[in-house]
């Protein structure tokens, strides 16, 4: 580096840029080297820099070097712990490597690349978003979305899916936009009031009681001590939790949280048992190191704590929680207070804690090439080794034979090059000195009063076989399709739905039993909100459950549906009929719809993709006429009643050949109308005629008076123009049928001519007409 006269030696800035690079790109024994080398060059070390190498060295595995560059740091300020995050990020990583044997992360530099900062891409990471290990996870599909545990007290709601009860109440009460964890976050909620109303789905609740009924008590209890845990009734949490371990077949998840609740009651050694007995069954399951860390944390084992922190780290790298925990210790165990200040303050403090002498004892004994320290500081060396470097089976005698030797994989892939002094080192300990005198060493921990519900024998220590088995196995001789059927219809449930009052119908069946009543058909409770919404979303869990488990009922189920769907889709035989007035082709029909017949007529009509209905005048002997005119739905407005209003346009005529009913409103087979076309003269006399009396229908419409013109504008719209070929549609031109509609006649006589199929007989008949009211007209 080049230097003016008299200015002080900086480092280069190009390096310093390089040495970065290389430490996003993972390459960081080469930016260790680069900073190596500005450091060298500088009089007084740096402190950012001596920060940086020791991040560096760190990620690269040197961590003996680490922790010097991390003193040198120390010695020109106090050490935060949120300083070493690469520190318990590079021991973290290589634990998952060379003990827990899993892939590394994907990147080179995923986390190493932001500069110290003790930032993560998630820093809300609990220990609940660690999946349950694979023997207590519940067979699909009945697991929570929320909690991902067996569905106790299922609700479903208002999008389909199913939580447990306490999950969709978490969630109700938190400001999330979407408080189901199978719906993107941009999924609608329901009203306040209808959420309030939701209860447990019937149907799936005597599914998992029937399926599952010990796990499915357990779990309720288990719900039950975390609400005493959450009141503060420790003990009587405690009972409930011993209570489900006697009936879960699986156990994993009630030790934890019942080692949590040791915790909360200061019982220590009650829970590091409990999260021991974890770690034995499910060593890739970070709960179970988390709670063994808190454990061992309340006895004061503080190393043994450092360690499963990173085991928690290891397992979940983005838990920054356990990340902070363990630079704290590190923190406290390698820069103690006294030491981790200028060197000008350190005399006066000359009455170390035991943790003050573990940095320099560790230092010598990973930096020296053979055995030439003193008594005391071996001794220490060889303690602090031995804590670093035992595996999770061998942190208690329990777990370990007095002839087991002691390995150390954490240091030897740290330290290749000092395996021989490391060696020295240990094999220089008698046998005896490899038992730790901890409180719960073997006498201490057999003299526990350990409930029963936790076998000793690791074989047998948390959970059992039932539930690895896969569902199908479970199931086969319990799903019944009477399970599945709908109160209403009698037959198995097609396009479920639950209600708020926690019944299940068929999609159809509900809807037909709230256009007459807005009340659950089976407990009576009040729908109005729920009908209100006019969004009923199917129950995805039972409908998958059905799609699992009962194909070949499913199957014939739809095969039936589809039948009827296609009978009703027929527009010649059993054509719905709309008993009301009179509609003409080509002329819009607004409807006001709010009887349940029609209601269900419309709904029907709307299912089958026809969008098409008849219209007829009421008639006191037959039920309707004998003539009618075919609508199409254009829009459907539905009110919060159940009531609609339905925008429909006429289509074409038809003639009734019989009459009949379905399900309350009026059928009828139908034959369609059409006009029987002309040739040559006569072609040319109706030509002639046609333009004749369009001229006198403008000049009556014209000559209305204005209020009056405006009113037929509103309701029927403008007069369509004239049509140069007059037969070019079946039913004649639309300006006849928007003329009929808005003159002034009987319902009879515009019935009438709706059935004539001779174009010039209707248009004779509206000159007739028009004569006599441009006669009758008030001058």
């Amino acid at each position: 580096m080049e230097l003016s006269p008299g200015a002080q030696p900086q480092p280069c800035a190009e390096m310093l840029q390089v040495a970065e690079e290389a430490f996003r790109g993972g390459q960081f024994a080469l930016a260790a080297e680069i900073l190596s080398s500005q450091l060298a060059e500088l009089p007084q070390p740096e402190r950012g820099l001596c920060l940086r190498r020791g991040d560096a060295l760190a990620r690269a595995g040197r961590v003996a070097e680490a922790l010097e560059a991390y003193s040198a740091a120390a010695r020109q300020a106090r050490l935060r712990p949120e300083e070493l995050r690469q520190l318990a990020e590079g021991l973290a990583l290589t634990l998952r490597h060379k003990e827990l044997r899993l892939p590394p992360l994907p990147g080179p530099g995923r986390s190493g690349g932001e500069a110290g900062n003790g930032t993560t891409a998630n820093n809300n990471i609990s220990p609940s978003a660690a999946p349950d290990p694979s023997c207590c996870r519940p067979p699909e599909p009945l697991g929570c979305p929320l909690c991902l545990r067996l569905l106790a007290e299922p609700v479903t709601l208002h999008c389909g899916h199913t939580l447990c009860k306490r999950c969709a109440a978490q969630g109700a009460e938190s400001s999330s936009p979407s408080r189901c964890g199978a719906c993107p976050a941009s999924s609608d909620r329901p009203p306040g009031a209808l959420l309030g109303a939701l209860r447990v789905n019937v149907v799936l609740g005597n599914l998992l009681e029937k399926w599952f009924p010990g796990q499915s008590r357990a779990r309720r209890l288990g719900l039950e001590a975390e609400a005493l845990k959450e009141r503060q009734d420790l003990p009587a949490a405690l009972d409930k939790y011993n209570q489900a371990l006697e009936l879960a077949s699986c156990k994993c998840v009630l030790i934890a949280q019942r080692a949590e609740l040791f915790i909360s009651m200061k019982n220590y050694q009650q829970a590091f048992y409990d999260a021991e007995a974890l770690c034995q069954k499910n060593p890739h399951w970070p709960k179970g190191h988390y709670v063994k860390a808190h454990a061992l944390s309340g006895l004061g084992r503080i190393e043994e704590a450092l360690k499963e922190f990173l085991y928690c780290v290891a397992l979940n790298p983005e838990w920054s929680s356990m990340k902070l925990e363990a630079q704290k210790i590190m923190c406290d165990m390698f820069f103690p207070a006294f030491e981790n200040v200028h060197d000008s303050l350190t005399t006066p403090f000359c009455n170390r804690t035991s943790y003050t002498r573990l940095k320099p004892a560790f230092l010598s004994s990973i930096n020296t090439q053979c055995s030439g320290e003193d008594g005391s500081s071996a001794e220490s060396s060889k303690e602090t080794v031995l804590k670093l470097t035992k595996k999770p089976s061998q942190e208690t005698d329990i777990y370990r034979n007095d002839d087991t030797s002691v390995s150390h994989p954490i240091l030897d892939s740290y330290f290749e090059e000092n395996k021989k002094s490391l060696g020295i080192i240990l094999s220089g300990l008698p046998s005896t000195s490899l038992k730790r005198k901890y409180s719960t060493d073997v006498g201490d921990l057999q003299g526990l009063d350990v409930p029963s519900k936790i076998p000793r024998k690791d074989g047998d220590a948390t959970c059992g076989n039932s539930t690895s088995l896969p569902l199908k196995a479970i199931l086969g001789n319990l799903v019944d399709a009477s399970d599945f059927e709908c109160s209403l219809c009698m037959r198995l449930f097609y396009e479920p739905v639950a209600t708020p009052c926690g019944h299940t119908f068929c999609l159809k069946c509900l809807e037909r039993c709230l256009d007459h009543n807005p009340h659950c058909p089976l407990c009576k409770e009040k729908l109005s909100e729920f009908l209100a919404s006019r969004t009923y979303k199917k129950s995805v869990l039972t409908e998958e459950l059905i799609v699992r488990y009962l194909p070949e009922e499913l199957s014939e189920r739809k095969k039936v549906y589809e039948e009827e769907m296609k009978e009703l889709s027929n527009l010649n035989k059993d054509v719905p009929i709309f008993v009301c007035t009179m509609a003409f082709p080509t002329i819009p029909c607004p409807l006001h719809v709010f009887e349940p017949r029609y209601r269900l007529m419309i709904r029907r009509c709307m299912e089958t993709g026809t969008k098409q209905f008849g219209m007829c005048l009421a008639d006191e002997l037959k039920g309707f006429a004998d003539y009618g005119c075919m609508l199409e739905v254009r829009d459907v407005k539905f009110f919060p009643d159940g009531r609609s209003v339905v925008d429909t346009v006429g289509v074409r005529r038809f003639r009734v050949l019989s009459h009949g009913q379905r399900d309350g409103y009026n059928t009828a087979n139908i034959e369609y109308l059409e006009d029987k076309k002309v040739e040559g003269a006569e072609y040319e006399e109706l030509v002639r005629l046609h333009n004749s009396v369009y001229d006198q229908a403008v000049s009556w419409f014209t000559s209305l008076k204005d209020n009056m013109k405006a009113q037929i504008l509103n309701h029927f719209g403008s007069m369509p123009g004239k049509e140069n070929e007059p037969q070019s549609n079946p039913s004649g031109p639309a300006w006849y049928w928007w003329l009929l509609a808005v003159l002034p006649l009987e319902n009879r006589a515009q019935l009438a001519i709706l059935a004539m199929t001779s174009l010039k007989d209707r248009l004779i008949a509206i000159r007739r007409v028009l004569i006599f009211v441009t006669r009758k007209r008030p001058r």
